[in-house]
C-alpha cells in the first residue's frame, strides 16, 4: 500500500518544521512580499489551533499565518500521488468483493432481538488501480449496512499477526459468499496460526480489563457486553493454542457468557475467572504444537495468485 504524509487537523505543528503558503503573503498597500506557494519554516508555534504561526521565508520576511494558510511542504508536494481515494471512486470496490462472512454475536451464537448483524470480508481491486499512483485504500466499510471489506493484502498481513476478528473470519460458519480465491484461502486457513495468539490474545485481553477495572473505580460499572467478549476471547485463544482451530461458536460457554452480557454475575467473580483462564492459557502455550510463526510463504503464494488473476475484469 502507498503510504502518504497524513496532515492531522488538530496536529500542531512544531518549530522547524517546512511549510507552504496557502495564500500570498502582502504588505503596505498590498504588495506581494511572497507569493502563494512561497515556502518558509515555522519560527514559533503557537499553543493552540486559535492562534497563528510564525513563519519565516528564505529573505527573511516574517509573518504570521493560521492553520489553514499554510500546509506541510512533505504533503503538499505528495498532491494526488498515494491518495487511495482517487482509485476508489474510479471503481466500486464493493464489486470486487471476493470474500463475505458474518462474525460477532450471531456467528458466536450470543445474539439476541438487539444484536446487529456483522458483515466482514476481502475485495481484491483490479491490477489497474492497485498499480496506479493512487494505489487503493487499505479497507472499504458501509455503516449503513454494518459491512467491513480489508482489501487482500491488509486481510492476510493482520491473519498472520494473529488478529482475533480476521482470524474468525476464516473460521466463521456463517460465510455468505467466496469467490475461487477466496475457497483457496479458506482451504489453507490453518497456515495463519501459531504461537503469536498467545501475545495478541492475551495482549488485547489484559489491557482491555485494566480500563475496566478503572471504569469500576471511578463510574462504578462496566459495559458488560464488552466483558463477555473479553472472556470469550481468552476462551477462544485457548482452544486455538490446544487444538489449532478458532473456535466462533461457543457452545458449552454460552450460558455464562450471557450471564456476564446481563450482569450477573459480579465483578469478582468474572475477575476470577478472566484470572483462571489466564493460568490456562499459559498452560496451553506450554503444551501448544503450533510453530512460533505462521507460515508466511504460503500467504505469500496465495497475494500473488490473486494478484495475477485481478489482471481479469471478472473475479477470480
Amino acid at each position: 500500500m502507498s503510504e502518504r504524509v497524513h496532515q492531522n487537523p488538530s496536529l500542531i505543528f512544531s518549530e522547524g518544521t517546512q511549510v507552504v503558503a496557502l495564500r500570498a503573503v502582502t504588505g503596505q498597500g498590498g504588495r506581494t512580499l511572497q507569493p502563494q506557494g512561497a515556502v518558509g519554516v515555522i519560527v514559533r508555534a503557537p499553543a493552540d489551533l486559535d492562534h497563528s504561526y510564525r513563519v519565516r521565508f528564505p529573505d527573511g520576511v516574517e509573518e504570521s499565518l493560521r492553520r489553514e494558510d499554510i500546509v506541510v511542504l512533505a504533503h503538499f508536494q505528495e498532491g494526488k500521488i498515494g491518495d487511495a481515494q482517487i482509485a476508489a471512486a474510479r471503481s466500486n470496490l464493493f464489486d470486487r468483493v471476493i470474500f463475505r462472512c458474518i462474525i460477532g454475536s450471531r456467528a458466536y451464537g450470543l445474539d439476541d432481538e438487539e444484536s446487529d448483524t456483522d458483515y466482514r470480508g476481502i475485495f481484491l481491486p483490479q491490477a489497474g488501480l492497485q498499480w496506479s499512483l493512487y494505489g487503493v485504500p487499505e479497507q472499504i466499510e458501509c455503516h449503513q449496512t454494518q459491512e467491513h471489506y480489508w482489501e487482500l493484502q491488509r486481510f492476510l498481513v493482520l491473519a498472520l499477526k494473529a488478529n482475533p476478528n480476521v482470524l474468525e473470519c476464516l473460521y466463521t460458519p456463517l460465510v455468505e459468499k467466496a469467490t475461487p480465491i477466496a475457497e483457496e484461502l479458506l482451504a489453507i486457513r490453518s497456515v495463519f496460526l501459531s504461537r503469536l495468539v498467545y501475545q495478541t490474545y492475551n495482549g488485547y485481553v489484559m489491557s482491555q480489563f485494566k480500563k475496566m477495572q478503572a471504569d469500576i473505580r471511578n463510574h462504578g460499572q462496566v459495559k458488560w457486553k464488552h466483558v463477555m467478549h473479553l472472556i470469550r476471547l481468552l476462551i477462544s485463544g485457548i482452544a486455538v493454542l490446544r487444538n489449532g482451530f478458532v473456535p466462533v461458536r461457543v457452545e458449552e460457554h454460552r450460558e455464562q457468557l450471557l450471564a456476564v452480557k446481563r450482569g450477573e454475575l459480579p465483578w469478582q467473580e468474572t475477575e476470577k475467572w478472566r484470572l483462571s483462564l489466564h493460568t490456562e492459557f499459559d498452560r496451553a502455550l506450554s503444551v501448544s504444537k503450533l510453530p512460533e510463526r505462521p507460515d508466511y510463504e504460503q500467504a505469500n503464494a496465495l497475494l500473488v495468485k490473486a494478484r495475477r488473476a485481478a489482471l481479469s475484469e471478472e473475479l477470480p
